[in-house]
């Protein structure tokens, strides 16, 4: 871990290049402070691997996902206080909107029958890798289905490698797996190198 630096998209953008994510930090003395994770563990979706169980298909037709239509929202969604671990704050809304309108941060959001945003999710693409930061859900799977839509779409645009930072139990039920922190420099490597 390493602390410092800024979230300017330059600043954003080179850390990802090397497998590094920020966080916000406390240090002894309860000062917020910016920390950067490289984990020795990493948890990837192999973008053939995802496992859309019987009940995620029928919830497939049951929402509307939209890319790109609410990024702001989204992060919003994920950044609310009252969930656990809640980190997300004004300073990271803004300057992962600002990668946004520049290209570099993309949302997915699903939208029940009446155009609510009842889930999503938000990461930042360099060329063939999806660095997955956050999710959220106000209906049932809606996060998941955003998560199918976003494997769809980087399928499709020739991706390579989606990061989705630690294997969780529920990550996990969905296909994500963990690798070695040098397996996934190398992939991640060869995934943000423009052709």
């Amino acid at each position: 871990m390493g602390i410092g630096g800024d979230l300017e998209p330059g600043t954003l953008l080179a850390a990802y290049r090397q497998g590094l994510f920020p966080m916000p930090s406390r240090d002894a003395l309860r000062r917020r402070r910016l920390a950067w994770f490289s984990p020795v563990s990493r948890g990837v979706l192999p973008l053939d691997g995802l496992v859309v169980s019987r009940s995620l298909r029928r919830s497939l037709r049951r929402y509307t996902v939209e890319r790109d239509g609410r990024f702001s929202d989204v992060m919003r969604q994920c950044a609310d206080p009252a969930r656990p671990g809640a980190w997300i704050d004004d300073e990271f809304v803004a300057a992962y909107t600002r990668l946004h309108e520049l290209g570099w941060a993309h949302s997915f959001e699903a939208l029940d029958e009446d155009g609510q945003l009842v889930g999503g999710l938000y990461g930042v693409r360099i060329h063939r890798f999806f660095a997955g930061e956050a999710m959220f859900h106000h209906a049932t799977d809606a996060s998941k289905v955003a998560l199918v839509h976003l494997v769809e779409w980087l399928r499709a645009t020739d991706a390579e490698l989606l990061d989705v930072q630690w294997v969780t139990p529920h990550l996990a039920s969905l296909g994500v797996v963990e690798i070695e922190r040098s397996d996934y420099l190398t992939r991640l490597h060869a995934a943000v190198r423009d052709r």
